[in-house]
């Protein structure tokens, strides 16, 4: 389970073992092992595949957000859902549940286990959209496990007696007064059966669901509606829950009604929708310098606490327009995109979510997909298909390569160095961890900036990465004098970012040989491998995982040469 960032952090320790056949072998690491590497920095970012396939996902996690430090994915809600032919298959289809069979348009049970295990297994949690606050909200239709059902009426799960019936607008039970709390939380989300979150039967109902999760090793749950569903409900239906995944719960709170964020703090965190509006307003028709002007952006902006938020630049739903008012900056505005995440990741404010949509041109519009509606996959042959239908925002170099300046800087929670030319140009830095400068004005910024960062060559993160071997970058470099001072240009719309954990190193690179002894039996076909955070271990790649070797069996052994 991933935590906020100050408190959020989890290590993931370098060796982990795995058995083909998804046998699972601990690995106890030797002393020179432990000698010879370091601990890598916390995870503190997590991103939304929204409508990604199982099977897709699994290999994204492998391929790229495993080795790029992602800490945890968003996933589409997993369970069976709705199947809105005459609606041309839309995205909302999978917030209207028909049962809790996990079967939906993402793939089968056994493909959400299959990419929960190898997503754990290169150091990336799951997080479930859990959408526990009603059912469809259709008269009649069937699932995407086949069920059929009736409003009110889903056979296995719920019937008539567990759910609200408020009587209100001509008896159509909907929400039409957002001032009244009662409405709110007892009447209908646009025809949506209303679940009974209040009745014992409906709490242990929606328990095991998400139990039943948590058992295929699912970490952590985002509650979908809960401003239409009471705090201590939520927290009734967390008590019974196995384990302490992490919860975070989407109340969509501008102010101005009687239903607040910071009633749900008790049961984890909660989305601060608030965050996304500034930001896009920020930078899509305001200045920059405000963002450390007379108050600092974040709690000095009527945001709540840190520790309690999730932010995101947009969300799957405020793209579409819904979740508040006002121009969201989204994949649409290009550039512009890329400097409000590469902000979102360098400012120390939140968990911040990175969204990773498909194209769209109506608000309803669903994944791409056959005529049938079955999601198109994203992966063939080993490659992704980013870009175009899948637009993969995660992986614009700019943004991707933020989450290992965000995980770089976690320690030092706090911002130095601030710069502005009191209008579209920023800077500022981490302490000794990290230093961004963004330039949302149309001309070149010249200038000599002074940081708080060690003497040394840096790789600029926003054009490049650290090469393998440590001495070289893919992309521009950024040199630091010994003043701590950098000179350098950066373009119109565009940024520039160095951290610690991308400072190209002037030393040899050594080597330390490093033996793994384990013992473990087997059965014909199985074979133990390690897998790692460096090259030689596959860098968190099962596909390049070593085999250990079983002449000494059932001590399996390998040494590698490995760098301190």
């Amino acid at each position: 389970m991933t935590k906020s960032p100050s408190l959020r952090s989890l290590y993931r320790l370098v060796a982990l073992l795995f058995v083909l056949l998804a046998v699972m072998v601990a690995l106890p690491q030797t002393t020179q092992q432990a000698e010879a590497q370091t601990t890598p920095p916390p995870r503190t970012v997590f991103v939304h595949l929204f409508e990604w396939k199982w099977t897709d996902i699994a290999q994204e996690c492998e391929t790229y957000l495993g080795p790029k430090g992602f800490a945890a994915i968003q996933v589409s809600p997993p369970n069976e859902h709705l199947i809105a032919a005459s609606s041309s298959y839309p995205w909302w289809q999978r917030y209207q549940p028909v049962s809790y069979q996990i079967t939906s348009r993402s793939g089968t049970r056994a493909e959400f286990a299959n990419m929960v295990s190898r997503c754990k297994a290169v150091g990336v949690d799951i997080y479930v959209d859990a959408v526990i606050n009603h059912m469809a909200g259709v008269e009649s239709g069937t699932g995407s496990a086949g069920t059929s059902f009736t409003h009110y009426n889903y056979p296995g799960t719920y019937g008539s007696a567990d759910f609200h019936y408020c009587g209100r607008n001509n008896g159509t039970h909907d929400i039409s007064n957002y001032g009244d709390r009662w409405e709110v939380q007892n009447c209908e989300l646009v025809n949506l059966s209303d679940l009974n979150t209040g009745a014992t039967y409906v709490r242990d109902r929606v328990a095991v669901y998400m139990n039943d999760l948590i058992s295929l090793g699912v970490a952590g749950f985002r509650i979908d509606a809960s401003k239409h569903i009471a705090a201590e409900d939520i927290a009734a239906i967390r008590s019974r829950l196995n384990g302490s995944p992490y919860i975070y719960q989407e109340v969509i709170d501008q102010g101005g009604e009687p239903i607040s964020a910071s009633e749900y703090f008790g049961n984890g965190d909660v989305t601060e929708f608030k965050y996304s509006l500034k930001i896009s307003e920020t930078f899509y028709s305001g200045q920059l310098a405000w963002l450390n002007g007379s108050a600092q952006f974040g709690t000095g902006w009527g945001f709540m606490a840190s520790d309690n938020a999730v932010v995101f630049v947009d969300n799957h739903d405020n793209q579409r327009g819904h979740g508040g008012g006002g121009h969201i900056v989204t994949f649409k505005d290009g550039k512009l995109y890329d400097l409000a995440n590469i902000f979102m990741l360098a400012w120390p404010y939140g968990y911040p979510q990175i969204m990773s949509s498909y194209d769209f041109s109506n608000g309803d519009q669903g994944p791409p997909s056959d005529t049938s509606g079955n999601t198109n996959s994203i992966y063939s042959n080993g490659t992704p298909n980013c870009f175009t239908q899948w637009k993969c925002e995660h992986r614009w170099k700019p943004i991707g390569n933020m989450v290992a300046f965000r995980n770089a800087t976690s320690s030092n929670f706090a911002i130095s160095n601030w710069w502005t030319n009191g209008a579209n140009q920023i800077a500022f830095g981490r302490g000794a961890l990290g230093y961004v400068i963004i330039n949302r004005e149309l001309g070149t910024l010249n200038r000599t900036f002074q940081t708080s960062m060690a003497a040394g060559t840096y790789c600029d993160v926003i054009k490049g990465e650290l090469a393998a071997n440590g001495q070289s970058c893919t992309g521009a470099t950024i040199t630091v004098n010994s003043s701590g001072q950098a000179t350098l240009s950066v373009v119109g719309m565009d940024a520039a970012a160095i951290h610690v954990g991308a400072k190209v190193s002037s030393a040899p690179v050594t080597t330390i040989a490093t033996t793994f002894n384990e013992y473990a039996t087997t059965v014909v076909g199985q074979n133990v491998y390690v897998v790692g955070n460096v090259t030689a271990l596959g860098s968190w790649n099962t596909a390049n995982a070593v085999l250990l070797s079983s002449a000494t069996y059932p001590t399996w052994k390998v040494t590698l040469n490995l760098p301190p």
